[in-house]
């Protein structure tokens, strides 16, 4: 973490900054619950099943997959293994990756740019309010943060050193990326490609055979197990989660791929969550990433970055082509830009915490640019005024994000406001005496970092105490900026009737179901009671199957209340074609499922509605002896009828 020649604030500083992100990321997390219920059932059945771990199924039968790959359930599934399922066993290593990116943004600065800009990096990537949020989350995004830190600092290693295994670890770093996360981990390989054939020492032809060699390391890296999972047989592997013919090859392609950036009907099995429009995050264009949605999750010091990453070049324009510094700005700027117009841009699904990808660079900007453009400040009129524009339009920005939500903490607007204008005056003051004003220039310092990171740590504060909600139930931080199809609704109601974590509408959640081997087709999640449960236990015999339900969500919730597997049918949106009428008639046909749950038709949304999966919830209609609700303890009569008034109904297949 240091070395003997560090100044000796160096490493105290460091912790200091570890240990507020810590906490940052880790308060009160038992609240926390099992986080997002689909990777948690995930994780779940990671535990009890290798064939789920392996795969990253939903359930412990491995019927479907997630759709992502597993690397980012493994740590989550062995640490539930060791210490037991529960929240912590679920969220440590999420924290502990949050840590470890800031930590391994902090040792890249601080070979390029110094201990100063390091921290200064650190900092700003621990407060960076979405970056809390998702960290306190339980999605792929932590991890997957960490693995790019990562090969941006081997990276900028085979820079500095021009050995080609360093440049080979950043790439296999990015295929785990893409292990974790699919196509969005390939968003900074132009940013690594770039810098190196830029700023790299060795000859032109050299750095073309390395990159080369580097592109078939992330090549093998990248598609190992999408490679070992495609060749297995259809019938002995899962289905694969989002994807339209059940391989992995089509879920990178579709769904996780041309999907995300091109919207519905150029990925998979997508379905018609937020395509085309750009899903929970706005509508797409240059303007994205400051709307009223995104701007206070990631925006506070975007514009300082661009500007000081600009004035950085300029200034170490003239040093020599295999600069550290200068080849540092290239890969984080990069990063920065072909981020911002992927995210400003992908028309598919998107949601706001997605963009934590960002704040890497933004935050490894603010360090080494920030210091950078200080230090011409103090030696140059010319650049005074550039550095006093940076700081006025920073402070100016976080009150406009900040009065987006005025009856939020509205005194805090006003306090960036003056430590904005205490900092330009006492940067004034620092340049007018020169050497004799070193302590008003320890305060320019001090006031301009309040005056930048006061809104921003208030969001993440916020976040980590309690923050908003997407209509997914995905962690924001702040305050909640709007009510509607993007946001999260009234009663924490979502998208197609759905709240967080696959609650259903109104806030219910769907929970409670014992082991039956059971199928909720269609239609609101239906709260399972415990005579229905009863009544399913008592007369599941062998069957394989817990449930399986229309949707993952609704399958997710049974999933984590009972330890059961459970089929979902339909995947994460209730529109993959899992299952087919052929492949239902074989499960009862050899006993693992029984019974069959639909949604009472006019009840609520139809749910899955085309192809196979329409044919089944018709199948199971016409072929299916429909139970009298009163037999379970619901709502119904003496006859079989009167179970179609009811919002559910019971379908006995065997």
């Amino acid at each position: 973490m240091g070395r003997p020649e560090d100044p000796r604030w160096s490493r105290p500083a460091l912790w200091g900054v570890l240990l507020a992100a810590f906490v940052l990321y880790a308060w009160n997390l038992s609240s926390a619950g099992n986080a997002n219920s689909y990777y948690s059932a995930a994780v779940k059945s990671g535990t009890e099943s290798w064939k789920a771990f392996f795969f990253g199924s939903l359930d412990s039968e491995s019927f479907i997959t997630v759709d992502k790959p597993p690397v980012a359930l493994w740590p989550m599934s062995l640490f539930a293994r060791v210490l037991g399922f529960g929240t912590w066993s679920l969220m440590l290593p999420q924290v502990l990756a949050g840590v470890a990116a800031v930590a391994v943004l902090h040792a890249t600065v601080r070979r390029a740019a110094g201990f100063p800009a390091a921290l200064i990096a650190a900092g700003v990537l621990a407060l960076t309010p979405i970056t809390v949020a998702i960290n306190r989350e339980n999605a792929p995004d932590p991890l997957l943060v960490l693995f790019l830190v990562l090969a941006a600092w081997a990276c900028q290693r085979a820079i500095e050193t021009g050995r080609l295994t360093w440049l080979l670890a950043s790439a296999v770093f990015v295929g785990c990326g893409f292990n974790t996360k699919m196509l969005q981990a390939f968003v900074v390989v132009p940013a690594l490609a770039l810098a190196y054939l830029v700023a790299a020492r060795p000859d032109v032809p050299r750095r073309i055979w390395h990159l080369l060699a580097a592109g078939v390391a992330l090549a093998a890296s990248s598609s190992w197990w999408m490679a070992v999972v495609d060749l297995i047989p259809s019938g002995s592997r899962p289905f694969i989660g989002g994807s339209t013919n059940g391989t992995v090859w089509d879920l990178v392609i579709g769904y996780n791929g041309l999907g995300r950036i091109f919207g519905e009907g150029k990925g998979s099995g997508g379905g018609s969550f937020g395509g085309g429009s750009g899903g929970f995050a706005g509508a797409t264009g240059a303007g994205r990433m400051f709307n009223d949605i995104i701007g206070g999750q990631i925006s506070w010091l975007l514009p300082f970055a661009v500007l000081v990453l600009v004035a950085g070049l300029v200034l170490l324009w003239k040093r020599p082509r295999t600069d550290l510094a200068r080849a540092a700005l290239v890969l984080w700027g990069s990063w920065l830009a072909v981020h911002y117009v992927v995210f400003s841009f992908a028309g598919g699904v998107f949601h706001p915490y997605y963009t934590t990808a960002l704040a890497p660079a933004i935050a490894a900007l603010a360090g080494s640019g920030g210091v950078l453009l200080y230090g011409a400040y103090r030696r140059s009129v010319r650049w005074s005024g550039v550095l006093l524009v940076g700081v006025v339009a920073t402070g100016a920005w976080s009150f406009v994000l900040l009065n987006r939500t005025p009856e939020w903490n509205p005194w805090l607007p006003w306090v960036v406001v003056a430590a904005t204008v205490v900092a330009v005056s006492a940067l004034v003051a620092a340049r007018l005496t020169g050497r004799r004003g070193r302590g008003i220039a320890v305060a320019s310092v001090a006031f301009t970092l309040v005056a930048a990171l006061a809104g921003p740590g208030a969001y993440a504060s916020a976040a980590a105490f309690g923050g908003a909600k997407d209509s997914y139930g995905n962690a924001l931080a702040g305050p909640s900026t709007e009510q509607g199809p993007n946001m999260q609704g009234p009663n924490g109601q979502g998208p197609n009737g759905q709240g967080p974590n696959g609650q259903g509408p109104n806030g219910q959640g769907q929970t409670q179901t014992g082991r039956s081997g059971m199928l909720v087709v269609g239609g609101p999640a239906a709260e399972l009671t415990p005579e229905l449960i009863g009544y399913l236990r008592r007369n599941q015999g062998d069957a394989r199957w817990l449930v399986a339900v229309s949707a993952a969500q609704q399958a997710a919730g049974i999933i984590l209340s009972t330890g059961e597997p459970v089929i979902a049918m339909g995947g994460f949106t209730g529109q993959d074609p899992a299952m087919t009428v052929a492949k239902l008639q074989e499960y009862i046909k050899n006993g693992e499922l029984r019974y069959v749950l639909l949604a009472a038709s006019g009840s609520g949304p139809a749910g899955p509605r085309k192809g196979a999966i329409s044919a089944v919830v018709e199948w199971v209609r016409q072929n299916g002896t429909l139970i009298d609700a009163g037999d379970y303890g619901g709502s119904g009569g003496d006859s079989p009828s009167s179970s179609k008034g009811a919002e559910q109904q019971l379908y006995r297949l065997s």
